[in-house]
This record gives C-alpha cells, structure tokens and sequence, in this order.
C-alpha cells in the first residue's frame, strides 16, 4: 500500500523529509515497472490500479514542492542582460 494513503486523522501531521519523498520516488519506480510489465503482457485493466496510485503520488509530490519555498538560488551579478 501507499505511503500518501494516511488515515484521515493523521494527515497535515506527518513531516515531510528527504527519506519521505526518497520512499515515494522509489515507489515510483515500482509502480512504473509494474504497469509497463502488465502493458506488454497486453493486461491494461490490471494497470488501472497501479497508475491510479501513482496518480496519487505524484500529486502528493507535486504539492509538496509546491508548498515547499523556492530552492533556486539566485542569479548571479555577473550574468550580462542586452539592452
């Protein structure tokens, strides 16, 4: 099972860290793996569930990097702009 599915009464609570989203990444790549077998043995209606959970995930991510602040830093003062 998914690590996003959280009981209701424990969402918002849980911290967020780098091993949290390692751990979704990697599931990721599971998930990925698992459709991709199932769409070469042609069984596309067992796929529905795996890519639905991945859906999951990824927008959990998505959010995450969202709320999260910037990271980028900023531009250097030796970059020249054309006037």
């Amino acid at each position: 099972m998914s690590i996003v599915f959280v009981p209701k009464k424990l969402r918002g609570k849980a911290k967020v860290n780098q091993e949290t989203i390692q751990r979704l990444l990697d599931e990721n790549d599971q998930l990925i793996r698992c459709i991709t077998e199932y769409m070469q043995k042609g069984r596309a209606v067992e796929c529905v569930q795996y890519q639905q959970i991945l859906h999951r995930n990824i927008v959990y991510l998505a959010t995450i990097a969202d709320a999260s602040p910037d990271i980028m830093p900023p531009p250097s003062s030796d970059v020249q702009t054309t006037q």
